[in-house]
């Protein structure tokens, strides 16, 4: 096992910090997040077309380009970073995953390349709780078999206002299977929802009898959805860790910067341990998130314990870093004005994505067996 990235590791990650460090800097994460759609589609064809972006995953008989997980790792780690606003994480790491795990050469011969290209953009409709993103009650239903009509509702849909193609948990016969449905159906009604974090988007979508296939075989959408989400977890990680070395640096910054009693604030003891602290939080949810990508494709047993013990530990290393940004920061970092809000927002929201990391600690202790 190695955690160092090889040379052409670092210059994809290098390249992908100067692509958002050109098209998602700070101003344009604002603008965007006070947009319905909350996202550019010329930066989205640009990211795809320029350093192929969406294809990262996609296996290169679908039009991709064939990498792991360690590489969607990087592109996640620098897109928290930059709090990049765009359908990203519902496309790949929920969607494509999804496709993948579904088995359906089909399926994904139709729509990966098409993905790949730029030229869609999937959203998972799964959970139907309003308190939890449960998937042990769907009440959605599916009628007709393999060429069905959906009906039911789904809220907490990440990106669904503007996907291009839905992939739908629905009862029929067989049990919960997976659909895919076209996003522009007028079947279905889309309203925002809103969300603590305006930078990931958030609807509730109503099907009244929309037109949608089934994927893979019937009653297995339960198992696909629990498979695709063990590696988006690990995806999410990645992003908090970005985030989480973004808000350090800010911090580091602003301690060095700001001058109180005549002296820089960075030089207080007290500053000097929440720095500290801060930074092994960090460097140890790197080690969690690293790792949880290189099993994927190296020791696919442990994926289960790697991906719930790096999204526990990653969305509280996180939020305390956002938190302790805040702090340091003083009555500055508590206005609309500085960006520090932002991602706490974020943080926050993502820690509780798909569950709590208590929860997360509930189902690390059932996969090893406590």
């Amino acid at each position: 096992m190695n955690f160092a990235f090889s040379e052409e590791q670092e210059e994809f990650r290098r390249s992908v910090r100067r692509f958002l460090e050109d098209k998602s800097p700070i101003a344009e994460v604002r603008r965007l997040m006070e947009t319905e759609a909350g996202f550019d589609p010329g930066v989205w064809g640009q990211m795809a077309g320029q350093l192929g972006l969406t294809a990262v995953i996609i296996p290169e008989k679908f039009g991709g380009i064939g990498f792991g997980q360690v590489e969607l790792g990087i592109v996640f780690e620098e897109m928290g970073r930059a709090l990049f606003c765009a359908p990203y994480f519902s496309t790949v790491a929920l969607g494509v995953n999804l496709l993948l795990e579904s088995g359906d050469e089909e399926v994904c011969s139709s729509y990966l390349p098409q993905v790949a290209s730029g030229d869609a953009r999937l959203a998972l409709a799964a959970t139907e709780s309003d308190r939890d993103w449960s998937t042990d009650a769907i009440s959605t239903v599916a009628e007709g078999g393999f060429e069905a009509v959906l009906t039911g509702t789904k809220p907490f849909v990440i990106d669904g206002l503007t996907a291009t193609h839905l992939l739908v948990l629905a009862q029929e016969d067989g049990g919960v299977s997976l659909f895919i449905a076209d996003g522009s159906e007028p079947s279905i009604s889309k309203e925002p929802q809103v969300s603590l974090d305006l930078t990931r988007k958030l609807a509730v979508l109503d099907f009244e009898r929309t037109p949608a296939k089934r994927v893979g075989s019937a009653g297995a959408g339960i198992s696909y959805y629990e498979a695709m989400l063990q590696k988006a977890l690990i995806s999410l990680a990645a992003e908090q860790v970005g985030g989480a070395q973004r808000v350090l640096e800010m911090a580091v910054g602003y301690a060095k910067e700001r001058v109180q009693f005549g002296r820089p604030i960075g030089s207080f003891q007290a500053i000097k341990h929440k720095c500290a602290d801060m930074l092994v939080d960090i460097e140890s949810a790197k080690s969690a998130a690293y790792y949880a990508s290189w099993v994927v494709q190296n020791n696919p047993a442990e994926l289960a314990t790697a991906a719930y013990l790096a999204k526990a530990f990653c969305s509280e290393a996180f939020f305390t870093a956002a938190a302790e940004n805040i702090q340091i920061h003083g009555g500055i970092g508590f206005t609309w004005e500085h960006d520090a809000h932002l991602y706490f927002k974020r943080a926050k929201s993502s820690e509780i994505l798909f569950g709590t990391p208590a929860y997360f600690r509930e189902k690390l202790a059932e996969a090893i067996g406590l």
